[in-house]
Protein backbone atom coordinates (compact mmCIF):
# COMPACT_ATOMS: atom_id res chain seq x y z
CA UNK A 1 0.00 0.00 0.00
CA UNK A 2 1.42 3.29 -0.82
CA UNK A 3 2.98 5.01 1.92
CA UNK A 4 0.98 8.22 2.89
CA UNK A 5 3.01 11.65 2.39
CA UNK A 6 4.79 12.83 5.49
CA UNK A 7 5.30 16.40 6.61
CA UNK A 8 8.77 17.60 6.49
CA UNK A 9 9.29 19.07 9.74
CA UNK A 10 10.03 23.18 10.42
CA UNK A 11 13.49 23.03 12.57
CA UNK A 12 15.06 25.91 13.98
CA UNK A 13 17.66 27.56 11.67
CA UNK A 14 21.22 26.17 11.98
CA UNK A 15 22.84 28.54 14.10
CA UNK A 16 25.88 30.12 12.10
CA UNK A 17 29.54 28.59 13.58
CA UNK A 18 31.07 31.06 17.04
CA UNK A 19 33.70 33.39 16.22
CA UNK A 20 36.70 32.82 18.46
CA UNK A 21 35.79 32.75 22.10
CA UNK A 22 37.80 35.46 24.42
CA UNK A 23 40.00 33.87 27.17
CA UNK A 24 39.74 34.73 30.70
CA UNK A 25 40.58 38.31 31.85
CA UNK A 26 38.19 40.06 29.99
CA UNK A 27 37.16 43.45 31.37
CA UNK A 28 33.89 43.36 33.99
CA UNK A 29 31.26 46.25 33.20
CA UNK A 30 29.92 46.86 36.66
CA UNK A 31 29.30 45.28 39.48
CA UNK A 32 28.40 41.75 39.78
CA UNK A 33 28.21 42.08 43.72
CA UNK A 34 24.26 41.97 43.61
CA UNK A 35 24.65 38.79 41.55
CA UNK A 36 27.14 37.35 43.85
CA UNK A 37 24.81 38.14 47.03
CA UNK A 38 22.67 36.11 45.39
CA UNK A 39 24.23 33.52 44.19
CA UNK A 40 25.92 32.79 47.59
CA UNK A 41 23.31 33.18 49.95
CA UNK A 42 22.63 29.95 51.36
CA UNK A 43 18.57 30.09 51.34
CA UNK A 44 17.87 32.50 48.45
CA UNK A 45 20.72 30.34 45.58
CA UNK A 46 19.30 26.76 46.73
CA UNK A 47 15.71 27.62 45.63
CA UNK A 48 17.13 28.36 42.17
CA UNK A 49 19.62 25.99 42.02
CA UNK A 50 17.43 23.09 42.47
CA UNK A 51 15.57 23.65 39.19
CA UNK A 52 18.97 23.46 37.73
CA UNK A 53 19.25 19.90 38.89
CA UNK A 54 15.80 19.01 37.38
CA UNK A 55 16.74 20.77 33.36
CA UNK A 56 17.79 17.99 31.12
CA UNK A 57 20.86 17.76 29.56
CA UNK A 58 21.24 20.53 26.50
CA UNK A 59 21.22 19.13 23.47
CA UNK A 60 23.42 20.58 20.46
CA UNK A 61 22.23 23.00 18.63
CA UNK A 62 25.14 23.16 16.16
CA UNK A 63 27.75 20.74 15.26
CA UNK A 64 29.91 22.64 12.79
CA UNK A 65 29.44 23.43 9.13
CA UNK A 66 27.40 20.06 8.33
CA UNK A 67 24.87 18.52 10.51
CA UNK A 68 27.10 15.66 11.91
CA UNK A 69 29.80 18.12 13.16
CA UNK A 70 33.33 16.65 13.97
CA UNK A 71 31.73 13.76 14.45
CA UNK A 72 33.55 11.30 11.81
CA UNK A 73 31.38 8.62 9.98
CA UNK A 74 30.54 5.68 12.56
CA UNK A 75 31.90 7.53 15.46
CA UNK A 76 30.31 6.97 18.99
CA UNK A 77 28.06 10.49 20.46
CA UNK A 78 31.34 11.77 21.87
CA UNK A 79 33.70 11.12 19.26
CA UNK A 80 35.02 14.00 17.89
CA UNK A 81 36.68 17.37 19.51
CA UNK A 82 33.38 18.86 19.56
CA UNK A 83 31.78 16.38 21.73
CA UNK A 84 34.90 15.58 23.55
CA UNK A 85 34.93 19.07 24.70
CA UNK A 86 31.36 18.96 25.96
CA UNK A 87 31.94 16.10 27.88
CA UNK A 88 34.96 18.09 29.62
CA UNK A 89 32.46 20.47 30.25
CA UNK A 90 29.93 17.91 31.97
CA UNK A 91 32.14 16.31 34.22
CA UNK A 92 34.20 19.69 35.09
CA UNK A 93 34.87 19.64 39.16
CA UNK A 94 35.06 23.60 39.80
CA UNK A 95 33.90 26.73 38.55
CA UNK A 96 37.42 27.29 37.46
CA UNK A 97 38.19 24.43 35.88
CA UNK A 98 34.84 25.08 33.42
CA UNK A 99 36.33 28.45 32.49
CA UNK A 100 39.40 26.87 31.56
CA UNK A 101 38.09 24.65 29.22
CA UNK A 102 36.11 27.10 27.58
CA UNK A 103 38.77 29.65 27.38
CA UNK A 104 41.58 27.13 26.05
CA UNK A 105 39.67 25.84 23.49
CA UNK A 106 38.58 28.77 20.91
CA UNK A 107 38.35 26.54 18.01
CA UNK A 108 36.48 23.59 19.05
CA UNK A 109 33.38 25.98 21.47
CA UNK A 110 30.44 25.93 20.10
CA UNK A 111 27.04 28.04 21.02
CA UNK A 112 25.43 25.08 22.57
CA UNK A 113 28.88 24.94 24.66
CA UNK A 114 27.85 27.76 26.69
CA UNK A 115 24.14 26.49 28.14
CA UNK A 116 26.02 23.46 29.23
CA UNK A 117 28.30 24.98 31.07
CA UNK A 118 26.10 27.26 32.88
CA UNK A 119 23.54 24.06 33.43
CA UNK A 120 26.88 22.74 34.94
CA UNK A 121 27.66 25.56 37.18
CA UNK A 122 24.27 25.31 38.88
CA UNK A 123 24.84 21.79 39.44
CA UNK A 124 28.61 22.69 41.26
CA UNK A 125 27.09 25.29 43.15
CA UNK A 126 24.01 23.12 43.77
CA UNK A 127 25.12 20.14 44.70
CA UNK A 128 25.94 21.10 48.11
CA UNK A 129 23.52 22.55 51.65
CA UNK A 130 26.35 25.59 51.34
CA UNK A 131 27.36 25.92 48.15
CA UNK A 132 31.54 26.50 47.82
CA UNK A 133 32.88 30.09 47.51
CA UNK A 134 33.37 30.88 43.96
CA UNK A 135 35.57 33.82 42.50
CA UNK A 136 34.39 36.92 41.46
CA UNK A 137 37.13 36.82 38.45
CA UNK A 138 35.54 33.73 37.54
CA UNK A 139 31.68 34.60 37.15
CA UNK A 140 32.84 37.89 35.60
CA UNK A 141 34.87 36.09 32.52
CA UNK A 142 32.26 33.38 32.15
CA UNK A 143 29.73 36.03 31.68
CA UNK A 144 31.93 38.05 29.31
CA UNK A 145 32.53 34.75 27.15
CA UNK A 146 28.55 34.62 26.63
CA UNK A 147 28.38 38.14 25.87
CA UNK A 148 31.30 38.30 23.33
CA UNK A 149 29.59 35.39 21.28
CA UNK A 150 26.07 35.38 21.74
CA UNK A 151 25.75 36.89 18.56
CA UNK A 152 25.93 33.25 16.95
CA UNK A 153 23.43 32.02 18.99
CA UNK A 154 20.34 30.53 17.76
CA UNK A 155 16.99 31.65 19.14
CA UNK A 156 16.69 28.17 21.10
CA UNK A 157 20.32 28.72 23.02
CA UNK A 158 19.85 32.05 23.46
CA UNK A 159 16.13 31.02 25.42
CA UNK A 160 18.16 28.73 27.45
CA UNK A 161 20.92 30.73 28.56
CA UNK A 162 18.40 32.98 29.86
CA UNK A 163 16.48 31.01 31.38
CA UNK A 164 19.64 29.46 33.33
CA UNK A 165 21.20 32.48 33.83
CA UNK A 166 18.00 33.29 35.75
CA UNK A 167 18.07 30.57 37.91
CA UNK A 168 21.60 31.43 38.99
CA UNK A 169 20.61 34.56 40.18
CA UNK A 170 22.35 37.11 37.37
CA UNK A 171 20.72 40.21 37.86
CA UNK A 172 17.84 41.31 35.21
CA UNK A 173 19.56 44.54 34.55
CA UNK A 174 23.24 43.03 34.65
CA UNK A 175 25.36 42.90 31.10
CA UNK A 176 24.82 39.44 30.71
CA UNK A 177 21.24 39.07 31.20
CA UNK A 178 21.02 42.54 28.83
CA UNK A 179 23.15 41.21 26.05
CA UNK A 180 20.96 38.07 25.79
CA UNK A 181 17.69 39.65 26.19
CA UNK A 182 18.84 41.84 23.64
CA UNK A 183 19.41 39.36 21.03
CA UNK A 184 16.37 37.52 21.94
CA UNK A 185 14.34 41.25 20.58
CA UNK A 186 16.52 41.04 17.63
CA UNK A 187 15.63 37.59 16.89
CA UNK A 188 12.07 37.81 17.32
CA UNK A 189 10.72 40.80 15.93
CA UNK A 190 7.18 41.53 16.60
CA UNK A 191 4.98 39.86 13.57
CA UNK A 192 1.51 41.50 13.50
CA UNK A 193 -1.09 38.97 12.51
CA UNK A 194 -2.46 38.35 9.19
CA UNK A 195 -5.27 40.81 8.68
CA UNK A 196 -8.84 39.65 6.97
CA UNK A 197 -10.99 41.97 5.12
CA UNK A 198 -13.83 42.89 7.83
CA UNK A 199 -16.46 42.27 5.35
CA UNK A 200 -15.73 38.64 5.06
CA UNK A 201 -17.98 35.94 6.96
CA UNK A 202 -18.04 32.30 7.57
CA UNK A 203 -16.79 30.14 5.00
CA UNK A 204 -14.96 33.01 2.92
CA UNK A 205 -13.12 33.95 7.10
CA UNK A 206 -12.33 30.73 7.00
CA UNK A 207 -10.84 30.63 3.62
CA UNK A 208 -8.96 33.61 3.72
CA UNK A 209 -7.69 32.67 6.81
CA UNK A 210 -6.44 29.33 6.03
CA UNK A 211 -4.76 30.21 2.55
CA UNK A 212 -2.97 33.52 4.44
CA UNK A 213 1.12 32.53 3.21
CA UNK A 214 1.69 33.40 6.60
CA UNK A 215 -0.94 31.60 8.34
CA UNK A 216 0.98 28.60 10.23
CA UNK A 217 -0.84 27.63 13.65
CA UNK A 218 -3.68 29.66 13.41
CA UNK A 219 -5.57 29.21 17.23
CA UNK A 220 -8.18 26.83 17.17
CA UNK A 221 -10.88 28.88 18.61
CA UNK A 222 -10.81 30.89 15.74
CA UNK A 223 -11.00 27.87 13.10
CA UNK A 224 -14.18 26.53 15.02
CA UNK A 225 -15.93 30.39 15.37
CA UNK A 226 -15.38 30.68 11.63
CA UNK A 227 -16.81 27.37 11.32
CA UNK A 228 -20.11 27.75 13.13
CA UNK A 229 -20.40 31.01 11.50
CA UNK A 230 -20.43 29.93 7.86
CA UNK A 231 -23.85 28.82 6.12
CA UNK A 232 -23.60 25.77 4.81
CA UNK A 233 -23.46 26.51 1.58
CA UNK A 234 -19.90 28.57 2.56
CA UNK A 235 -18.22 25.53 3.62
CA UNK A 236 -17.20 24.51 -0.56
CA UNK A 237 -15.14 21.23 -0.76
CA UNK A 238 -11.73 24.10 -1.38
CA UNK A 239 -12.73 25.64 2.43
CA UNK A 240 -12.57 22.07 3.78
CA UNK A 241 -9.58 20.40 1.82
CA UNK A 242 -7.87 23.64 3.06
CA UNK A 243 -8.83 22.76 7.01
CA UNK A 244 -7.89 19.42 6.41
CA UNK A 245 -4.64 19.72 5.29
CA UNK A 246 -3.94 22.35 8.14
CA UNK A 247 -4.85 20.17 10.52
CA UNK A 248 -3.33 17.31 9.16
CA UNK A 249 0.02 19.42 8.46
CA UNK A 250 0.24 20.94 12.22
CA UNK A 251 -0.64 17.53 13.87
CA UNK A 252 -4.13 18.74 15.43
CA UNK A 253 -6.40 16.74 16.90
CA UNK A 254 -9.47 18.72 17.36
CA UNK A 255 -12.51 16.99 17.25
CA UNK A 256 -15.09 19.40 16.72
CA UNK A 257 -13.29 20.47 13.85
CA UNK A 258 -12.74 16.66 12.65
CA UNK A 259 -16.03 15.84 13.11
CA UNK A 260 -17.43 18.81 10.66
CA UNK A 261 -15.31 17.09 7.98
CA UNK A 262 -16.62 14.24 8.72
CA UNK A 263 -20.14 15.42 8.42
CA UNK A 264 -19.64 17.09 5.34
CA UNK A 265 -18.10 14.12 3.50
CA UNK A 266 -21.25 12.59 4.21
CA UNK A 267 -23.52 15.59 3.45
CA UNK A 268 -21.73 16.21 0.40
CA UNK A 269 -21.09 12.44 -1.04
CA UNK A 270 -22.54 12.77 -4.17
CA UNK A 271 -20.97 15.41 -5.28
CA UNK A 272 -17.52 14.59 -4.14
CA UNK A 273 -14.82 12.90 -6.31
CA UNK A 274 -12.53 10.29 -4.40
CA UNK A 275 -9.75 12.81 -5.51
CA UNK A 276 -11.44 14.92 -3.04
CA UNK A 277 -12.29 12.13 -0.67
CA UNK A 278 -8.49 11.26 0.05
CA UNK A 279 -7.42 15.13 1.11
CA UNK A 280 -11.01 15.08 3.02
CA UNK A 281 -9.92 11.62 5.24
CA UNK A 282 -6.34 12.22 5.02
CA UNK A 283 -6.56 14.20 9.03
CA UNK A 284 -8.34 11.33 10.44
CA UNK A 285 -5.67 8.47 9.57
CA UNK A 286 -2.50 10.81 10.38
CA UNK A 287 -4.28 11.78 13.59
CA UNK A 288 -5.57 8.44 15.25
CA UNK A 289 -9.32 9.63 15.00
CA UNK A 290 -12.16 7.77 13.81
CA UNK A 291 -14.97 10.30 13.78
CA UNK A 292 -18.40 10.00 15.77
CA UNK A 293 -20.63 10.44 12.53
CA UNK A 294 -22.51 7.16 11.95
CA UNK A 295 -22.47 7.29 8.56
CA UNK A 296 -18.96 8.03 7.83
CA UNK A 297 -17.93 4.13 7.06
CA UNK A 298 -20.76 3.34 4.89
CA UNK A 299 -20.13 6.49 2.85
CA UNK A 300 -16.52 5.65 2.05
CA UNK A 301 -17.11 2.33 1.33
CA UNK A 302 -20.14 3.69 -1.43
CA UNK A 303 -17.35 6.02 -2.79
CA UNK A 304 -14.76 3.25 -2.68
CA UNK A 305 -17.07 1.27 -4.85
CA UNK A 306 -18.39 3.45 -7.32
CA UNK A 307 -14.98 5.34 -8.17
CA UNK A 308 -11.86 2.01 -7.43
CA UNK A 309 -11.18 1.67 -10.77
CA UNK A 310 -11.29 5.57 -11.43
CA UNK A 311 -8.64 6.80 -9.48
CA UNK A 312 -6.45 3.86 -8.51
CA UNK A 313 -3.92 6.18 -6.32
CA UNK A 314 -7.10 8.22 -5.10
CA UNK A 315 -8.25 5.04 -3.56
CA UNK A 316 -4.96 3.78 -2.02
CA UNK A 317 -4.77 6.90 -0.21
CA UNK A 318 -8.06 6.75 1.10
CA UNK A 319 -7.32 2.71 1.97
CA UNK A 320 -4.22 4.28 3.95
CA UNK A 321 -5.89 6.67 6.05
CA UNK A 322 -8.42 3.57 6.82
CA UNK A 323 -5.77 1.16 7.80
CA UNK A 324 -4.68 3.67 9.88
CA UNK A 325 -7.91 3.89 11.43
CA UNK A 326 -8.18 0.06 11.55
CA UNK A 327 -11.27 0.38 9.47
CA UNK A 328 -10.30 -1.26 6.40
CA UNK A 329 -13.94 -2.50 4.39
CA UNK A 330 -14.28 -5.68 4.20
CA UNK A 331 -16.57 -5.76 1.36
CA UNK A 332 -15.23 -2.42 -0.69
CA UNK A 333 -11.92 -4.37 -0.97
CA UNK A 334 -13.73 -7.34 -3.83
CA UNK A 335 -14.60 -3.75 -6.09
CA UNK A 336 -11.11 -2.51 -5.48
CA UNK A 337 -8.91 -5.64 -6.34
CA UNK A 338 -9.37 -5.71 -9.70
CA UNK A 339 -6.98 -5.77 -13.13
CA UNK A 340 -7.30 -1.99 -13.85
CA UNK A 341 -6.37 -1.37 -10.13
CA UNK A 342 -4.04 -4.25 -9.00
CA UNK A 343 -0.91 -2.89 -9.86
CA UNK A 344 -1.18 0.47 -7.90
CA UNK A 345 -0.95 -1.15 -4.43
CA UNK A 346 0.23 -3.46 -2.38
CA UNK A 347 -1.93 -5.61 0.19
CA UNK A 348 0.37 -6.23 3.10
CA UNK A 349 -1.96 -4.20 5.41
CA UNK A 350 -4.75 -6.42 4.09
CA UNK A 351 -2.84 -9.02 4.91
CA UNK A 352 -2.46 -8.35 8.48
CA UNK A 353 -5.63 -6.50 9.50
CA UNK A 354 -8.11 -8.92 7.80
CA UNK A 355 -6.48 -12.26 8.54
CA UNK A 356 -9.91 -13.39 7.37
CA UNK A 357 -10.06 -11.80 3.87
CA UNK A 358 -10.32 -14.65 1.04
CA UNK A 359 -10.89 -12.43 -2.35
CA UNK A 360 -8.53 -11.27 -4.81
CA UNK A 361 -4.59 -10.72 -3.77
CA UNK A 362 -1.95 -8.42 -5.63
CA UNK A 363 0.80 -10.85 -6.99
CA UNK A 364 3.66 -10.69 -4.53
CA UNK A 365 6.38 -9.50 -6.97
CA UNK A 366 4.25 -6.93 -7.51
CA UNK A 367 3.87 -5.86 -3.71
CA UNK A 368 5.64 -2.29 -2.57
CA UNK A 369 7.10 -1.73 1.13
CA UNK A 370 4.79 0.66 3.23
CA UNK A 371 7.61 1.78 5.50
CA UNK A 372 10.74 0.50 4.01
CA UNK A 373 13.16 3.29 5.70
CA UNK A 374 12.80 6.45 8.56
CA UNK A 375 9.88 8.43 8.03
CA UNK A 376 10.27 12.30 6.17
CA UNK A 377 9.44 13.90 9.80
CA UNK A 378 12.52 11.78 11.75
CA UNK A 379 15.08 12.58 8.78
CA UNK A 380 13.82 16.32 8.88
CA UNK A 381 14.34 16.10 12.60
CA UNK A 382 17.11 13.94 13.06
CA UNK A 383 19.47 15.89 15.28
CA UNK A 384 16.65 16.54 17.85
CA UNK A 385 16.17 12.73 18.02
CA UNK A 386 17.54 10.91 20.74
CA UNK A 387 18.74 8.17 18.40
CA UNK A 388 22.54 8.91 18.60
CA UNK A 389 22.82 8.57 22.10
CA UNK A 390 20.60 5.35 22.86
CA UNK A 391 22.62 3.76 19.88
CA UNK A 392 25.41 4.78 21.87
CA UNK A 393 24.39 3.53 25.02
CA UNK A 394 23.31 0.47 23.39
CA UNK A 395 27.08 0.06 22.07
CA UNK A 396 28.43 0.79 25.71
CA UNK A 397 25.84 -1.36 27.14
CA UNK A 398 25.41 -4.61 24.68
CA UNK A 399 28.64 -3.85 22.48
CA UNK A 400 28.38 -3.21 18.55
CA UNK A 401 27.80 -6.78 18.13
CA UNK A 402 24.26 -7.49 19.82
CA UNK A 403 21.88 -5.04 18.14
CA UNK A 404 21.27 -3.39 14.62
CA UNK A 405 20.17 -0.45 14.09
CA UNK A 406 17.40 1.11 11.23
CA UNK A 407 16.89 -2.68 10.01
CA UNK A 408 14.28 -2.70 7.23
CA UNK A 409 11.95 -6.33 8.46
CA UNK A 410 10.02 -7.94 6.06
CA UNK A 411 7.78 -7.36 4.31
CA UNK A 412 8.92 -3.68 4.43
CA UNK A 413 8.79 -1.93 7.97
CA UNK A 414 11.75 -0.35 9.01
CA UNK A 415 13.10 -0.62 12.99
CA UNK A 416 14.73 1.56 15.03
CA UNK A 417 16.38 -0.79 16.99
CA UNK A 418 16.63 -4.73 16.78
CA UNK A 419 18.14 -7.16 19.11
CA UNK A 420 18.22 -11.33 18.74
CA UNK A 421 17.46 -13.36 22.32
CA UNK A 422 17.55 -16.79 23.02
CA UNK A 423 14.55 -18.52 24.50
CA UNK A 424 16.85 -18.16 27.48
CA UNK A 425 16.64 -14.41 27.75
CA UNK A 426 20.16 -13.82 26.02
CA UNK A 427 21.21 -11.39 23.66
CA UNK A 428 22.73 -12.96 21.04
CA UNK A 429 25.45 -11.88 18.55
CA UNK A 430 23.04 -10.43 15.65
CA UNK A 431 25.56 -11.57 12.52
CA UNK A 432 25.28 -15.14 13.86
CA UNK A 433 21.64 -15.00 13.54
CA UNK A 434 19.07 -14.23 10.98
CA UNK A 435 17.56 -10.52 12.29
CA UNK A 436 14.11 -11.37 10.32
CA UNK A 437 11.48 -13.44 11.18
CA UNK A 438 9.54 -15.79 8.66
CA UNK A 439 7.31 -13.59 6.25
CA UNK A 440 4.55 -14.77 6.17
CA UNK A 441 4.67 -16.79 9.79
CA UNK A 442 5.42 -20.37 9.44
CA UNK A 443 2.43 -21.19 11.03
CA UNK A 444 0.13 -19.66 8.55
CA UNK A 445 -0.98 -20.77 4.99
CA UNK A 446 0.75 -18.31 1.94
CA UNK A 447 -1.63 -15.68 2.10
CA UNK A 448 -3.12 -16.03 5.50
CA UNK A 449 -1.81 -14.00 8.34
CA UNK A 450 -2.79 -14.65 12.03
CA UNK A 451 -4.07 -11.84 14.60
CA UNK A 452 -1.27 -13.26 16.91
CA UNK A 453 1.44 -15.27 14.60
CA UNK A 454 3.74 -17.96 15.73
CA UNK A 455 6.64 -19.51 14.85
CA UNK A 456 9.04 -22.13 15.40
CA UNK A 457 12.25 -19.95 15.49
CA UNK A 458 13.95 -20.54 19.10
CA UNK A 459 14.96 -16.86 19.10
CA UNK A 460 12.93 -13.90 19.90
CA UNK A 461 13.26 -10.52 17.84
CA UNK A 462 13.15 -7.27 20.24
CA UNK A 463 12.00 -4.25 18.63
CA UNK A 464 13.03 -1.18 20.58
CA UNK A 465 11.13 2.16 19.17
CA UNK A 466 11.86 5.52 19.57
CA UNK A 467 8.51 7.54 20.67
CA UNK A 468 9.45 11.11 19.89
CA UNK A 469 7.45 14.58 20.91
CA UNK A 470 6.68 14.46 16.57
CA UNK A 471 5.39 10.60 17.02
CA UNK A 472 1.98 12.39 18.76
CA UNK A 473 -0.58 14.49 18.14
CA UNK A 474 -0.23 17.87 18.82
CA UNK A 475 -0.72 18.93 22.85
CA UNK A 476 -1.84 15.07 23.45
CA UNK A 477 -0.59 11.49 24.07
CA UNK A 478 -2.27 9.69 20.65
CA UNK A 479 0.31 7.98 18.43
CA UNK A 480 -0.03 9.34 14.76
CA UNK A 481 -1.53 6.99 12.52
CA UNK A 482 1.42 5.78 10.56
CA UNK A 483 3.20 5.27 13.94
CA UNK A 484 0.44 3.40 15.67
CA UNK A 485 0.04 1.37 12.15
CA UNK A 486 3.79 0.47 12.15
CA UNK A 487 4.20 -0.57 16.05
CA UNK A 488 1.00 -2.82 15.40
CA UNK A 489 2.02 -4.62 12.25
CA UNK A 490 5.15 -5.67 13.67
CA UNK A 491 3.76 -6.52 17.09
CA UNK A 492 1.50 -8.77 14.11
CA UNK A 493 4.58 -10.29 12.06
CA UNK A 494 5.77 -11.65 15.90
CA UNK A 495 8.23 -8.90 16.63
CA UNK A 496 8.55 -7.95 20.53
CA UNK A 497 8.10 -4.32 20.82
CA UNK A 498 9.89 -2.14 23.64
CA UNK A 499 8.53 1.52 23.27
CA UNK A 500 11.28 4.24 24.67
CA UNK A 501 9.20 7.28 25.43
CA UNK A 502 10.65 10.49 24.94
CA UNK A 503 9.73 11.58 27.99
CA UNK A 504 11.63 9.07 29.74
CA UNK A 505 14.87 9.77 27.24
CA UNK A 506 14.25 13.65 28.05
CA UNK A 507 14.41 12.81 31.88
CA UNK A 508 17.56 10.79 31.66
CA UNK A 509 21.15 13.34 32.06
CA UNK A 510 23.99 12.42 30.54
CA UNK A 511 24.71 8.78 29.34
CA UNK A 512 25.44 7.09 32.26
CA UNK A 513 21.45 7.81 33.27
CA UNK A 514 20.82 6.61 29.69
CA UNK A 515 22.74 3.35 30.30
CA UNK A 516 21.01 2.81 33.60
CA UNK A 517 17.47 3.25 32.15
CA UNK A 518 18.35 1.22 29.09
CA UNK A 519 19.51 -1.63 31.47
CA UNK A 520 16.35 -1.86 33.80
CA UNK A 521 14.28 -1.34 30.57
CA UNK A 522 15.81 -4.72 29.11
CA UNK A 523 16.33 -6.55 32.33
CA UNK A 524 12.31 -6.06 32.97
CA UNK A 525 11.95 -8.05 29.42
CA UNK A 526 14.54 -10.99 31.30
CA UNK A 527 17.07 -10.15 28.99
CA UNK A 528 20.95 -10.87 29.85
CA UNK A 529 23.78 -10.30 28.22
CA UNK A 530 27.81 -9.93 29.16
CA UNK A 531 29.89 -12.77 30.59
CA UNK A 532 26.55 -14.07 32.50
CA UNK A 533 24.19 -13.77 29.53
CA UNK A 534 26.17 -15.68 27.00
Amino acid sequence: MRRPRGEPGSPAPRPTEGATCAGPGEPWSPSPNSMLRVLLSAQASAARLSGLLLLPPVQPCCLGPSKWGDRPPGGGLHAGPVQGLQRLLEQARSPGELLRWLGQNPTKVRAHHYPVALRRLGQLLGSQPRPPPVEQATLQDLSQLIIRNCPSFDIHTIHVCLHLAVLLGFPSDGPLMCALEQERRFRLPPKPPPTLQPGLRGGQRLEAALSCPRFLRRPRQHLIRSLAEARPEELTPHVMVLLAQHLARHRLREPQLLEAIAHFLVVQEAQLSSKVVQKLVLPFGRLNYLPLEQQFMPCLERILAREAGVAPLATVNILMSLCQLRCLPFRALHFVFSPSFINHISDTAVELELPGYRGPRLPRRQQVPIFPQPLITDRARCKYSHKDIVAEGLRQLLGEEKYRQDLTVPPGYCTDFLLCVSSSGAVLPVRTQDPFLPYPPRSCPQGQAASQPTTHDPAQRVVLMLRERWHFCRDGRVLLGSRALRERHLGLLGYQLLPLPFEELESQRGLPQLKSYLRQKLQALGLRWGPEGG
